[in-house]
């Protein structure tokens, strides 16, 4: 840019014309000014946060009991906490309760776990009697005209088909479980049905086996290129009962005292069929009550599974190994190989049975990807793994704004910690209840890889937001105490036998309260955690 002319005066100075004069200006005045803003962005916002992180590191953020509240909405019962939230009773040294029978019992008879439900409205429950029982009857007339059509087709081609009859029982277990689902909870803390349906899915007769929908959708065709490879590899199956009742098959395939190899990604680990009743069990304990019920059973690959199944792509993967047992493998490219298979002993498999939810066309869930998903490459990283402002970013989000979603997250990364589950990338919502509705916590199966390391970054959601429910708080130090953490290594859950390896039964009640207090950089409860505490 060519300079401006310049003129001399009558003493030989050189002057500068007017507009020069007045850029310069301009130029000095923008300076300041954005150093001003500077200043100010500086002073206001950034130091506040990085004061906020050096404390976060120096003490954990306040956690007495003084500023915990329970949720004070109508219809609700609170509890009278005083007498347990001494130092002397959290530390395990009070005196024992005068209630008879197992401390689990013991455990459920607390007051944190009686505070009542409001009254619920028609509009609160997932589903309506009669929605309900006029789609299982319209379920099961159709087995039974694609029954009558099978056996036809069997008896021409000289085929031996094994035929279970279904029985219509508007009482079943099952049914109650799915009238019960509501918008606070899967089921309600005293549901009996719940037991029984336990009970039923160990003994009820399997009269059809299938590969569940997600291996379907890929008709065995599977991207070898993908480091992380889609369903199949599990080798789950979808079993019907005879009441018409479904539960999810996951087989045995490590040992209790088998820890994932260090050398594996969390996303290519196997998954493991007590993590899912563990966790079951677990969730109930933590009150969540958002895992369907899961039961653990041993199943006979030949009669309840190869010899009811219709479909013919899950026949052609059973085969007799050397040693004489019973085996089948996954029908995907990258496993399509026996080595991959489960076998029984010879025909006899344990496994973990889970309820189904409803089904999506009379109750549909939204899929949504979790705020705090990891990488699934072998090198990348994100966004929350670098930036310690992420929460700030997640609270500008809907649905994350308002309502409990994103304290109902935290609980959920609060249940992966205790379950060391490193792959929660997406959550599923029942899409009746929109914002208002809870994360159900399915799929826990890599839940219990390892027992002598707890994986820390799984709080970063409690850690970064530094805001808890105080329900959850309380049920935590009530769950730290040394009387729960002794029973839990000794008497174990009824009806089970050993679920998980000692170090993981004194692991996961042991790091309830580092999960407010402790390296997960002091999370803790905050005002808002009394704002946006839930009902239930």
């Amino acid at each position: 840019m060519p300079l401006a002319p310049r003129s001399r005066t009558s003493s030989g100075r050189f002057c500068f014309p007017l507009s020069m004069t007045m850029m310069r200006r301009d130029r000095f005045f923008l300076v300041f000014t954005l150093a001003a803003v500077f200043s100010a962005d500086l002073y206001f916002i950034l130091l506040p946060k990085l004061q906020r992180m050096g404390q976060r590191s120096v003490r954990p953020c306040s956690c007495s009991p003084d500023n915990i509240t329970l949720p004070q909405h109508g219809g609700v019962a609170t509890p009278q906490l005083s007498n347990w939230t001494s130092a002397q009773q959290r530390d395990g040294t009070g005196s024992e309760h005068a209630v008879t029978g197992s401390k689990l019992e013991n455990l459920f008879s607390h007051p944190l776990y009686s505070i009542q439900t409001p009254e619920l409205a028609p509009e609160e429950r997932l589903l309506a009697t009669g929605q309900l029982m006029e789609y299982y009857k319209k379920k099961v007339a159709r087995w039974e005209r694609h029954m009558k059509l099978y056996s036809e087709a069997a008896a021409v081609s000289n085929i031996t088909v094994s035929e279970h009859k279904v029985t219509y029982d508007p009482d079943a277990s099952w049914l109650k479980f799915h009238l019960g689902i509501n918008r606070y909870a899967l089921y309600s803390r005293d549901d009996p049905v719940i037991p029984q349906l336990l009970r039923e899915m160990q003994s009820m007769t399997v009269i059809s086996a299938d590969y569940t929908q997600d291996e379907k959708a890929l008709k065995g065709e599977c991207d070898c290129t993908q480091v992380v490879k889609p369903s199949g590899h599990h080798l789950k199956l979808a079993l019907k009962m005879e009441t018409y009742a479904k539960a999810m098959f996951k087989p045995m395939r490590q040992q209790r005292h088998e820890e994932t190899p260090e050398d594996f990604f969390y996303f290519i680990d196997f998954q493991r069929h007590n993590a899912e009743i563990a966790a079951f069990h677990l969730d109930r304990i933590l009150d969540f009550r958002r895992v369907p019920p899961v039961a653990g059973r041993v199943v006979n690959l030949t009669g309840e599974v190869l010899q009811v199944t219709h479909n013919e792509d899950l026949r052609s993967v059973f085969f007799t190994s050397p040693a004489n047992n019973t085996c089948f493998f996954s029908k995907c490219l990258y496993v399509c190989k026996t080595e991959y298979a489960v076998c029984g002993n010879p025909d006899l498999l344990e496994g973990s049975l889970s309820a189904y939810l409803p089904s999506l066309s009379i109750a549909p869930r939204t899929s949504i990807p979790n705020p705090w998903i990891r990488s699934y490459t072998f090198t990348g990283r994100e966004e929350w793994e670098v930036n310690p402002f992420f929460c700030d970013t997640v609270k500008q989000m809907y649905p994350y704004n308002s309502g409990n979603r994103l304290l109902n997250i935290i609980d959920m990364s609060i249940f992966d910690f205790l379950i060391s589950n490193m792959d929660r990338h997406h959550y599923e919502v029942f899409s009746k209840f929109g914002e208002e509705g809870f994360p159900l916590h399915l799929d826990n199966a890599r839940g219990f890889g390892k027992h002598s390391k707890d994986e820390i970054s799984i709080l970063s959601p409690l850690s970064q937001c530094c805001i808890i429910k105080s329900s959850t708080l309380l049920r935590l130090q009530l769950l730290s105490a040394s009387w729960v953490q002794a029973e839990r290594r000794h008497e174990g859950v009824p009806g089970e036998r050993r679920l998980t390896a000692n170090p993981h039964r004194a692991s996961p009640l042991s790091v309830g309260p580092q999960a407010t207090e402790g390296p997960a950089g002091g999370a803790a409860l905050h005002p808002e955690a009394g704002q946006g505490q839930s009902r239930h």
